[in-house]
C-alpha cells in the first residue's frame, strides 16, 4: 500500500510534530543551480565594495537586502534557527548558510594553497523569455536568491550575494551533493574499490541483504529507477510522509541513522531500471554503499580526492546522522567559489594537473558523471539530460557542467 502523504514540516518536534504554520508565506521551490559557462546575474541594491580600486579585481558584490528581505528576518540580522524552526520562512536565509552549526558535520579540509580564479568586469547580460526582454537584475528582484556565481573556466563572470550573505558564507548544497556522491563513486570505481555499477547494493552492504534497496544495481541508483517506492513530494506546505522520515532520521538526527534509515522503504513498485522517479533515498543507499567500500569516512575521502587536488580555498562540511554516516542525499556546506571549482568544466581544467582528478575524465568514470535525471523542478526543465548520470547538461551540449538541486 502506498505510503500517505503528511502535512508535516521536517522542522517537527518528532514524526509526529506539528504541521506547518498556516500564517507563513506560501514557499516556493527554491532551487539553487550553479551554470558554469553562461552568463548571469546582478543585484538591485549593493554596497560600495562594487567599486573595484585601480589595478585590482572587481570584488564580489554584496546586497543587505532581496526580495520580501523582512519575512526571511532581516531586521533580526537573519538569525540561524534552531533543529525545530530551521525550516521556517523567519530562519531560513540565516539557517541555510550556517546549517552545519545547526546539525552536526564532518569537517572537509580546504586546500593548503587556494587555486587561482580571476574575477572581470561583469558583461552585459539579456535575454528573451516568451516576448519579454529581462535581465539577471530583474531576476534577483524577483527571487529569494542568497548566492549566485557564474564562471568560465578559471574566470568568474558575476558573483552576488543578497539577504546579507558573503563570500565567506558555507550556503547549504541539499541536492547538488547527490552530483558529488556521483563523482565519488565515479573515483572509487576507477580505483577498483567498487568493481561495477551493475554490482547490487548488498554486495558491499551486507545488512542491505534480502531488501529491495539491496536487490538493487548501483546504476539504477545513480539513475533514481530502482523501482523501490519511495514519495519525494515538495507541495507548498507539507513534504510527503517518506521524504519526512527520512528528514527525521538522517541530518535531524530524531533516528538511528545509516542502514535503518532505508530498510523500512522496502515496497517495490515496479521492476528496476523501467521508470525514472526522483528519490533521494536512492544517493542516501549509494553513501552507504561508498563507506563500505572505501573504508573511511566519506568527507575524507572527498577531501583527498576532490577537494584538495581542486584547491578548494575553504573548509567544507558534510553533515552526519547518528551513525556517522554522510547524508549524501543533500548537506554538503561550502563556500560559492569552491562549488564553482567542482564543476564539470572546472574538473576538466585540472585533468592534466592533478592524477586524483583526472580519474574523473576518465572513460570509465564519465558515463557515471553523466547520469542525467528528468525533473518537476521548472527551473531546470530547460536542461538536457544524459542518460547515465547525476551531472546536468544544457540542451545541445553533451559536456555535463551543472550541480543542480532543489529544495522547499
Amino acid at each position: 500500500m502506498a505510503r500517505q502523504r503528511a502535512r508535516k514540516s521536517p522542522t517537527s518536534h518528532g514524526a509526529g510534530g506539528h504541521a506547518l504554520e498556516k500564517s507563513m508565506p506560501r514557499p516556493r521551490v527554491w532551487t539553487f543551480v550553479l551554470l558554469v559557462c553562461i552568463v548571469a546575474c546582478a543585484s538591485p541594491v549593493t554596497t560600495a565594495r562594487d567599486t573595484p580600486v585601480a589595478g585590482e579585481e572587481p570584488p564580489p558584490r554584496f546586497a543587505p537586502g532581496g526580495p520580501n528581505a523582512e519575512p526571511f528576518g532581516a531586521s533580526m540580522g537573519y538569525p540561524k534557527g534552531t533543529p525545530a524552526n530551521y525550516w521556517r520562512t523567519r530562519w531560513r536565509v540565516g539557517s541555510n548558510s550556517h546549517l552545519d552549526e545547526i546539525f552536526r558535520g564532518r569537517l572537509i579540509h580546504k586546500a593548503p594553497t587556494p587555486s587561482r580564479l580571476v574575477r572581470v568586469a561583469e558583461p552585459p547580460m539579456t535575454w528573451t523569455f516568451r516576448g519579454a526582454d529581462l535581465t539577471l537584475d530583474g531576476y534577483l528582484s524577483r527571487n529569494p536568491t542568497t548566492g549566485l556565481l557564474i564562471a568560465r573556466g578559471d574566470t568568474i563572470l558575476v558573483e552576488r550575494y543578497q539577504y546579507g550573505r558573503t563570500d565567506r558564507h558555507r550556503f547549504t548544497s541539499w541536492s547538488m551533493a547527490k552530483t558529488v556522491t556521483a563523482m565519488l563513486i565515479g573515483i572509487a570505481i576507477d580505483e577498483g574499490r567498487i568493481r561495477s555499477v551493475d554490482d547490487l547494493a548488498a554486495a558491499y552492504v551486507p545488512a542491505l541483504a534480502g531488501t529491495e534497496y539491496g536487490r538493487t544495481s548501483l546504476r539504477h541508483l545513480l539513475q533514481m529507477s530502482s523501482g523501490v517506492h519511495f514519495n519525494e513530494d515538495y507541495s507548498p506546505n507539507f513534504f510527503s510522509h517518506d521524504l519526512l522520515q527520512l528528514i527525521l532520521d538522517t541530518y535531524m538526527g530524531l533516528g538511528p541513522g545509516g542502514v535503518d534509515a532505508v530498510t523500512s522503504f522496502n515496497e517495490r513498485a515496479r521492476p528496476a531500471g523501467t521508470k525514472f522517479s526522483y528519490s533521494s533515498v536512492e544517493t542516501f543507499v549509494l553513501g552507504l554503499v561508498l563507506t563500505r567500500a572505501i573504508g573511511r569516512p566519506i568527507a575524507q575521502y572527498l577531501e583527498q580526492k576532490i577537494w584538495q587536488p581542486i584547491g578548494a580555498e575553504a573548509d567544507a562540511t558534510w553533515l552526519v546522522d547518528n551513525s556517522g554516516q554522510e547524508v549524501t542525499a543533500g548537506c554538503l556546506n561550502a563556500v560559492l567559489r569552491d562549488y564553482a571549482r567542482t564543476s564539470g568544466r572546472r574538473l576538466n581544467g585540472w585533468r592534466t594537473r592533478t592524477r586524483s582528478v583526472k580519474r574523473l575524465l576518465t572513460p570509465r568514470v564519465a558515463p557515471i558523471l553523466a547520469l542525467g535525471l528528468r525533473t518537476r523542478n521548472r527551473a531546470v526543465k530547460a536542461l538536457r539530460c544524459n542518460p547515465s548520470g547525476k551531472l546536468w547538461c544544457r540542451s545541445g551540449d553533451s559536456n555535463p557542467d551543472t550541480l543542480a538541486g532543489t529544495r522547499p
